[in-house]
């Protein structure tokens, strides 16, 4: 593989990556692919610490209102550790594969519930199932404490059946707007009904809840429960296109390709693994072409984890990563509602993209940089004392310069920058110092097109 498509892949199916890791022996586009599998085979769960919980009951929570006033502000710290937790593992992640398809499914699957460990354990099914069977995926899903809390599940009952989740699972989460009818909606979510769980995230089927009558779901007929009606719509072919053609925009190009997507659907639709559909792109000579390199906005995460992954970060106080979250207009855990983020060109806007483009200078030099003509990114220690830093970091240069140390300043730019760079920049570009190769990696995380992977 070239370095241009091996960093296409690493951009796509990771957060980035630094010329240390392109070695030479391993550039066997096949090879390359199965390392990232391999890599995420294994499931590496994201917990915090909810010890505050052991030994409360539900009877606990009711009897006591004290107690539940303290742990409800208990649990709203705790949600936003879990969201720097997470933040953390995206920047140094064990699965990294895993984690990008984490967080794929987490904009997909969207759900939001600040009782912190149903957020945890809604989190660690998205992880758990993230490479794997699309099928137990939607099942697992429907069962979770937070989803059933969020689509109102737990109020989907015989004789008065809630109809938030049946209407998003088919329009969000496997066929896509248009594709049933009002009438398969209530009949699905016939099929939910009793779904609940108990106060430890345990799924339970309330028996004398569910609706145990016939149902007909796209001309099929039985007795359905949840599971049975996610086969049911699992048997229509669209949804292997719809959630093709999610990936395909998210993975590929925001800009749909009919004959590509159909390819994927072949794929998918035989079994719903999930793996063996993400190999398929990454082994596909079109997902390498020169119109899929650099087309992506980066979304505000990738922005920050690839950032982080180029120059290794400390984050002294890390409501700051929730401070840059917020500025980017990207809090994970805190969708702004169940279709999610939009992405790709709704990620920017005029306050945004100013943001995007001080932010390297910010976090990585104190918050100042020189765009000078023959500049560089160095201050005199009274103007500094002046600025007062909104975010304070630790940028590890040394480990910078460690893993760029077979590329020539001058070259930085082929491993930061995906895609074409305009002219216009490019004759910028040749008007700045090469002096610091510091400096100059600041320079081109400040350029628009370091926006786009």
């Amino acid at each position: 593989m070239k370095q241009k498509e091996l960093q296409h892949l690493y951009w796509r199916a990771g957060f980035g990556l630094n010329p240390k890791s392109l070695s030479p022996k391993n550039k066997d586009r096949a090879s390359v692919v199965e390392a990232l599998f391999e890599n995420s085979k294994f499931k590496t769960s994201l917990h915090i610490d909810l010890s505050y919980l052991d030994g409360v009951t539900p009877e606990d929570v009711k009897n006591f209102p004290t107690l539940k006033k303290d742990i409800q502000k208990k649990g709203q710290q705790k949600i936003l550790e879990l969201n720097y937790a997470w933040v953390k593992r995206l920047i140094n992640p064990e699965e990294l594969l895993r984690e990008r398809m984490t967080l794929f499914w987490a904009n997909h699957f969207v759900c939001r519930d600040r009782n912190p460990l149903y957020a945890e354990q809604f989190n660690n099914t998205l992880r758990y199932f993230a490479l794997g069977d699309f099928r137990e995926f939607v099942k697992a899903i429907s069962k979770e404490p937070a989803m059933l809390r969020y689509l109102n599940g737990k109020q989907n009952r015989k004789n008065r059946p809630n109809e938030n989740f049946a209407r998003e699972l088919m329009e969000l989460f496997t066929l896509g707007e248009g594709q049933y009818s009002e009438k398969d909606i209530k009949e699905i979510a016939r099929a939910f009904t009793g779904y609940n769980h108990d106060f430890e995230g345990n799924f339970e089927l309330r028996e004398k809840q569910h609706d145990t009558e016939t149902k007909i779901v796209f001309n099929s007929i039985g007795k359905f429960n949840g599971d049975d009606a996610i086969d049911v719509i699992l048997k229509e072919r669209r949804c292997a296109y719809f959630i093709s053609k999610k990936i395909y925009r998210y993975f590929v190009n925001p800009k749909p390709n009919k004959a590509h997507i159909d390819a994927m659907t072949d794929v998918f639709y035989k079994d719903y693994n999930i793996t063996n559909l993400m190999r398929f792109v990454f082994m596909a000579d079109w997902f390498y072409d020169d119109k899929n390199i650099g087309v992506k906005i980066k979304s505000p995460i990738d922005y920050l984890v690839g950032m982080a992954n180029t120059v290794p970060l400390i984050f002294e106080r890390e409501r700051d990563l929730l401070k840059i979250q917020k500025l980017l207009g990207q809090i994970l855990l805190d969708p702004p509602n169940v279709a999610g983020w939009k992405g790709d060109k709704a990620w920017i806007d005029a306050n945004t993209i100013m943001a995007r483009l001080k932010l390297p200078s910010v976090l990585l030099n104190n918050g100042t940089i020189s765009l000078k003509a023959e500049g560089d990114v160095s201050e005199t220690s009274s103007e500094r004392k002046k600025i007062k830093r909104p975010f304070k970091t630790q940028p590890n240069w040394k480990a910078f310069l460690n893993n760029f140390e077979i590329a020539k300043t001058e070259e930085l730019q082929e491993y930061l920058i995906q895609g074409n760079i305009n002219k216009g920049t490019l004759d910028y570009l040749k008007s700045l110092s090469k002096s610091s190769k510091q400096a100059y990696c600041i320079q081109l995380m400040s350029l628009p097109e370091y926006q786009m992977c």
